[in-house]
């Protein structure tokens, strides 16, 4: 049963900019902790690139400080990543992760893919 749906993504040019979307239900949006946005590039480790946590506040990975920018919907129980200014180091497959109510959800993963 899929929980989270991932939209978004694709391949750009480098410089350009893409936004991820992460859906999700009301009960699993209504009860969320922290929600990030992952990546994971062939022959790498997942690595976190930004998190935002139940009381708005945001950290970012050092290599995308200033370009992305993770928020959320709660109308729209949809969580976002705005990759701006990408950079062929920044494909990758990328997934959502949401903490609510002890529970760990993940999207299904989307690839993002820059051209030099």
């Amino acid at each position: 049963q899929v929980q989270l749906v991932q939209s978004g993504g694709g391949l750009v040019r480098a410089g350009g900019s893409l936004r991820l979307s992460c859906a999700a239900s009301r009960f699993i949006f209504a009860g969320i902790n922290i929600m990030a946005w992952y990546r994971q590039a062939p022959g790498r480790q997942r690595e976190s690139v930004a998190t935002i946590i139940s009381g708005g506040a945001t950290t970012y990975v050092d290599s995308v400080k200033g370009r992305f920018t993770i928020s959320r919907d709660n109308a729209k129980n949809t969580g976002y990543l705005q990759m701006n200014s990408l950079k062929p180091e920044d494909t990758a497959v990328y997934y959502c992760k949401i903490e609510s109510r002890n529970v760990v959800y993940w999207g299904q993963g989307t690839q993002v893919t820059v051209s030099s």
